[in-house]
C-alpha cells in the first residue's frame, strides 16, 4: 500500500512541476531585475502526509511554511524555512487513526538550476534544487497514547526530532519582486515522530504552492554599445520635365456702335487687347469696320465706317500698340459680318501672335542614398 500511494503521489508532483515549469518557459525574460544579493520571504500552502503502513492516502493533511532568505549569487542561495501544522498517523490493525501537531525548523541551501546552465543572472522562471537540516517539534499526541499498549514509541507530551530535508522548486517571476511557486520536498525524521517502529526514519512528504516577496536594490542596467551600418537606398521621385513649345494665339474682340456714331468706346477691349499683346510676340492686330444697311445710304455707311475704322486705329496705337503691326479696312454696308442689322454698326479687332510656352510633364527618376542603420 505504501508504495502504491508514493508511486501516486510522485506522478501528480511530477505532472505539477512540468505544468509550471512550462508555463513559466514560455514568458518573456525581464531585463528589470533586482541586483546581488538581496532578500526574500514567502508563504506556502498545500499537503503532506507522513508516509506509515497505513492506508497513506487518509493521511493527507494541510500544511503551511512561511520562510525568509537571501540569494547571495545567481546560483546560491539560503534560506530559513517554518513549516506545519497538522499531521495524522494510523494503525492498521483496528483501523484507528490519531491527530497530532508539528512545527518544523529547517536551514535550507537553495541552487538555481536555471541560471547555473544559463549564466544569466535572470530568467522568468527558475527550478531551485533546496538542501538542508533542521528540527521538528511535534506536541498533542494524546490520540497516539491511548493505544500505548499497541505502541509503545508513543508519546504522550512533546516530541523533538532531527530532519534533514531535499526537494525541488518551480518558482515563476511575475514581477521582478514578485513570484509564485511550486515546492515539493521530502522530510527525514526520527523513526518515533510518528509513535510507531517502523526501524528507520520517517518519511514526509510535502507538496506547496506559496507566492514570494524580494527585497534589494535594482539591477542597473547596462547599456550595450550601439552597433551602426550603412545601406545604400535607391529612391524614386515624380520630376517634372518641361518641354519648349510654340502655340498659335487668336483672339476677336467686337465693339458694337449707335446710330451715327463712330467714336471708339471700349476700355475693356483695350485692356483686353494689351493683355493679348504682352502675353504673345510677332502679333498682328486686324481691324475691320462696318455699318448697317438698314439705316441712312450706302455713301453715309461708308463714311460711318471709315470713321469708326480710323477711330479704333487711333485708340489702339494711342494705347501703344505699334502701327506697323496693325492693318485696317472699312466696308460700309456691302458686307453684313452678323444677321442681327443692329450688330452690323461694329468693329471687329481679330489679334494673332505666336506664344511660348513650357509643356510640362511628369516622368519617374530615382537617386541613391547612403543610409545608416543601428544593428544592435
Amino acid at each position: 500500500m505504501m508504495t502504491r500511494t508514493k508511486t501516486r503521489l510522485t506522478a501528480l508532483l511530477t505532472a505539477a512541476l512540468l505544468t509550471a515549469g512550462a508555463t513559466a518557459q514560455a514568458q518573456e525574460t525581464s531585463e528589470n531585475y533586482l541586483a546581488y544579493p538581496y532578500g526574500f520571504v514567502g508563504l506556502q500552502g498545500g499537503g503532506q502526509v507522513t508516509f506509515t503502513d497505513y492506508n497513506n492516502w487518509k493521511l493527507i493533511t494541510p500544511t503551511a511554511s512561511v520562510s525568509a532568505g537571501m540569494f547571495f549569487t545567481p546560483v546560491v542561495g539560503a534560506r530559513l524555512h517554518f513549516n506545519g501544522l497538522w499531521d495524522k498517523g494510523g494503525l492498521w490493525q483496528n483501523d484507528y487513526r490519531y491527530d497530532y501537531h508539528y512545527l518544523t525548523t529547517d536551514l535550507d541551501l537553495m541552487i538555481n538550476l536555471v541560471n547555473l546552465i544559463t549564466k544569466k543572472d535572470y530568467n522568468r522562471w527558475n527550478a531551485y534544487l533546496i538542501g538542508g537540516v533542521g528540527l521538528t517539534y511535534s506536541w498533542n499526541n494524546d490520540d497516539a497514547w491511548e493505544l500505548k499498549q499497541l505502541m509503545p514509541r508513543a508519546y504522550k507530551k512533546d516530541y523533538i526530532s532531527h530532519n534533514f530535508r531535499v526537494g525541488a522548486m518551480v518558482d515563476y517571476n511575475i514581477t521582478p519582486r514578485w513570484s509564485v511557486n511550486l515546492e515539493v520536498a521530502a522530510n527525514s525524521l526520527n523513526d518515533r515522530f510518528n509513535s510507531k517502529i517502523g526501524y528507520g526514519d520517517d518519511w514526509k512528504l510535502t507538496a506547496q504552492l506559496g507566492v514570494a516577496y524580494k527585497f534589494g536594490k535594482k539591477h542597473k542596467k547596462v547599456v550595450k554599445p550601439e552597433v551602426w551600418e550603412t545601406r545604400t537606398d535607391t529612391i524614386w521621385y515624380d520630376d517634372a520635365v518641361f518641354t519648349p513649345h510654340v502655340k498659335d494665339g487668336k483672339a476677336t474682340w467686337n465693339v458694337f456702335y449707335k446710330i451715327r456714331e463712330s467714336d471708339f468706346e471700349a476700355d475693356e477691349q483695350l485692356a483686353a487687347i494689351g493683355a493679348f499683346l504682352k502675353d504673345h510676340r510677332d502679333c498682328k492686330v486686324d481691324i475691320k469696320s462696318y455699318a448697317d444697311v438698314e439705316t441712312g445710304n450706302p455713301k453715309i455707311n461708308m463714311e460711318y465706317s471709315k470713321q469708326r475704322c480710323e477711330k479704333a486705329v487711333k485708340a489702339l496705337t494711342d494705347a501703344g500698340v505699334p502701327a506697323s503691326s496693325i492693318t485696317s479696312a472699312y466696308y460700309g454696308d456691302t458686307v453684313q459680318p452678323f444677321a442681327d442689322n443692329d450688330k452690323n454698326r461694329v468693329t471687329i479687332i481679330v489679334a494673332t501672335g505666336l506664344k511660348d510656352i513650357n509643356e510640362k510633364s511628369m516622368v519617374k527618376k530615382f537617386k541613391t542614398k547612403e543610409v545608416r542603420y543601428r544593428v544592435e
